[in-house]
């Protein structure tokens, strides 16, 4: 192999932050405890089953490819850097120490007051391969080993009362890559195999010989690689006939570098970046920091108690859940970004995004912009829209006609007489009509607590100001 050495020192620990945000999807779920039904399938994206596994097990595909593009190469010839990243699953089993030295397994066990469960955990593996010479296709099969280690449980006399012993499966993966020319450009090809020799009989070892929350990193030299998502009019041809399967290339990194793609199990943002607010992992990309805070507020210490006894990471979401301040809180409430900049897809959390760099922020002066009490021209109850010349309010009568099929739930709307309960309007200036229906039986409840539906004006008829039966018998049944 032709091996090329790197320019300079390019450092990944940026990319890395971002891209463990998606290596640790569905590592533990909330509420974060092993009786949980939910973490008995923890394991939600990028997994990469045992090529020979039972249709019991419920495996995974073991393969994944994907395919980015990149501009002609600078003088000399330039390389890619290929990173392969995953998790290797680890047993924990638990061991209570017997009467007679020996060693019992248990499902949990309490020293001194602390308990400690027996779990999967995970170990971050990481793959990389020499640097690539340009056109220099490649096939290798990489091995990660397996191993044991034990951990003695002593008591605050010294005492040994049981053990941790953790497992590992030998694992092998296979990397490929590919080049070929398109339109003056290169497309690079890279796919990742599992190649585990032995079969799967049921779900947990499936699970134990898989590649977890696999994807990759790229780091190209002498050269630049094209976005995707928005390429630009030479590159877009080319940019159209890339295919992906399972693994879908953005570039990563500062704003506005092209050196770094990130090849992840979901679709993502070029230039993904962690939403500052964000105070640390909750193991899921896609929540809400916010929400899952407030969840783990809620629970009772014997929850809490088995989370911290779940998992060390668990231990430090509840740990840092209980420590937070008010203003620590009110800090993962959101920020408020201009309505008329280019979408950045979620606003909190691990892959929030692109760079807030260059975003206008709006200044409300250390006041939140959510808390009606601030702003006293937002008066939903009292705020009207004109609808076809008819002022429409709280209490307005509407027949509603949806169009924008939303929600299929819309279609059991059409032609319904509703109540409108408040007229509302977003952060991008677009108007919500709130309603509820008058032929709902559960109408009063839903007013109580405050369930309503919402729909556009341009979806609203304006009624007369009548009674409610004289138009539930006009409407159709």
């Amino acid at each position: 192999m032709n091996a090329l050495s790197p320019a300079g020192p390019v450092s990944l620990d940026h990319v890395r932050t971002i891209a463990d945000a998606v290596l640790y999807e569905g590592y533990l779920l909330y509420p974060y405890r092993a009786s949980s039904h939910k973490n008995q399938s923890r394991w939600q994206f990028g997994v990469l089953g045992p090529p020979s596994a039972s249709p019991s097990s419920f495996s995974e595909d073991p393969g994944m490819e994907m395919q980015c593009l990149l501009a002609a190469p600078h003088e000399p010839p330039g390389g890619v850097t290929i990173h392969l990243r995953f998790l290797q699953l680890q047993v924990r089993a638990v061991q209570q120490r017997d009467e007679d030295g020996g060693y019992s397994a248990v499902e949990q066990l309490t020293v001194d007051g602390v308990s400690v469960l027996s779990w999967d955990e995970a170990v971050e593996r990481e793959v990389t391969l020499p640097v690539l010479a340009w056109n220099e296709a490649t096939d290798q099969l990489h091995r990660i080993t397996g191993g044991s280690e034990t951990e003695p449980l002593t008591d605050l006399h010294g005492t040994e009362v049981g053990r941790i012993v953790r497992r590992r499966q030998p694992l092998a993966a296979r990397i490929r890559t590919r080049w070929a020319l398109d339109d003056g450009f290169v497309r690079l090809s890279v796919s990742v195999d599992n190649e585990h020799p032995d079969t799967a009989a049921d779900k947990d070892s499936a699970i134990r010989a898989s590649l977890i929350g696999s994807h990759l990193l790229l780091q190209a030299h002498g050269a630049e690689f094209v976005s995707l998502r928005e390429p630009s009019d030479e590159a877009a041809g080319a940019a159209g006939r890339c295919r992906q399967r399972r693994c879908w290339p953005v570039l990563a990194g500062p704003s506005g570098t092209t050196d770094t793609v990130l090849g992840a199990p979901i679709i993502l943002y070029d230039h993904p970046e962690v939403a500052e607010q964000s105070a640390g992992a909750l193991f899921d990309s896609t929540e809400i920091d916010e929400i899952l805070t407030l969840r783990v507020m809620t629970m009772t210490d014997e929850e809490k108690a088995e989370a911290r006894a779940t998992d060390p990471r668990a231990r430090e979401i509840i740990d840092r859940c209980d420590g937070m301040s008010a203003a620590d809180l009110q800090q993962l409430h959101g920020l408020l970004r201009d309505p008329h900049a280019p979408p950045t897809g979620p606003s909190t959390r691990k892959t929030a995004g692109p760079s807030d760099a260059g975003t206008t922020h709006f200044d409300t002066c250390g006041v939140p912009w959510w808390d009606p009490a601030t702003d006293a021209a937002v008066r939903p109850e009292s705020d009207a829209v004109v609808i076809n010349g008819v002022r429409v309010a709280k209490g307005s009568l509407v027949r509603v006609h949806p169009s924008r099929r939303a929600d299929a739930q819309d279609l059991f709307f059409a032609d319904q007489v509703a109540r409108v309960t408040a007229v509302l309007s977003d952060v991008d200036g677009g108007v919500h009509v709130a309603l509820v229906l008058v032929d709902d039986p559960a109408a009063d409840l839903h007013d109580w607590y405050g369930r309503y539906f919402y729909f556009a004006p341009d979806e609203l008829e304006p009624l007369p100001v009548e009674s409610p039966m004289e138009h539930r018998e006009e409407t159709p049944s």
